[in-house]
């Protein structure tokens, strides 16, 4: 009698689909990282030529005005009145200023810590908002950024992508708008004033002044001349 052919049966491959869904998760997390990390070098000598949240305000506005300006065509006195007003110890720090990020929780998280490197990266790489990824992201790419740029480079960054007014980035754009003027003739209270409005761009006017405005840049014009004197400009200027 004639054998009966055994049935194959097919066996379903060890682990099922999530081996592979990983794997393919795995992949594209790392070439992400690796496209960011381009970005990183590319832009350590390449202008950004936007971001998201630019092109988020141009589409709600139909434009913003926009003009990359070079270090050397901007007053020294800007720089130092941006870093006195957002980060003072930002030639101290690796990208983190630790205490400030104790004195925010010691106030209970009412006031920012924020560091400049840090605010360079959410306004080139990631987008604005208040969520665990976004700052989980800016906590990777910080670093890797204050490693791959210098100080001043930062700062210049900083300086050409910071919103100064509905529709207004940038330092040439924010001072010819609200001054007349072009970024290299920007005098001490001036900057101040345009360093004063960053919390608030949208809220606060250089040009029209309040009280608090007026107490908060004279204290700023102070502040700059401080970290010229002792060396806590030293990281960015010559």
């Amino acid at each position: 009698m004639a054998k009966r052919a055994a049935r194959k049966t097919k066996t379903p491959a060890k682990g099922g689909l999530w081996p592979r869904w990983r794997r393919l998760l795995l992949r594209g997390l790392a070439g992400l990282a690796l496209a960011v990390l381009a970005l990183v070098l590319l832009f350590a000598v390449v202008n950004p030529p936007t971001n998201i949240y630019m092109m988020q305000e141009s589409r709600r506005l139909g434009g913003v005005t926009q003009d990359w300006v070079d270090w050397d065509d901007i007053a020294p006195v800007m720089a130092r009145s941006v870093v006195a007003a957002e980060d003072a110890n930002f030639c101290l720090h690796w990208g983190f200023d630790m205490g400030a990020i104790r004195q925010a929780i010691d106030a209970g998280g009412n006031r920012g810590a924020s560091t400049l490197s840090q605010q360079v990266v959410k306004n080139v790489f990631l987008w604005h908002g208040r969520n665990y990824t976004r700052k989980a992201a800016e906590a990777l790419l910080t670093p890797v950024v204050e490693t791959v740029w210098s100080k001043r480079r930062i700062l210049e960054v900083y300086l050409n992508v910071a919103e100064f007014g509905e529709g207004i980035f940038g330092i040439k754009a924010a001072a010819a708008r609200h001054f007349q003027v072009e970024p290299s003739d920007l005098t001490p209270v001036q900057a101040a004033r345009l360093a004063a409005i960053l919390p608030d761009p949208k809220g606060r006017d250089p040009a029209r002044p309040g009280d608090f405005l007026r107490r908060r840049s004279a204290s700023i014009v102070d502040g700059a001349e401080t970290i010229r004197a002792d060396g806590r400009a030293a990281c960015f200027e010559d």
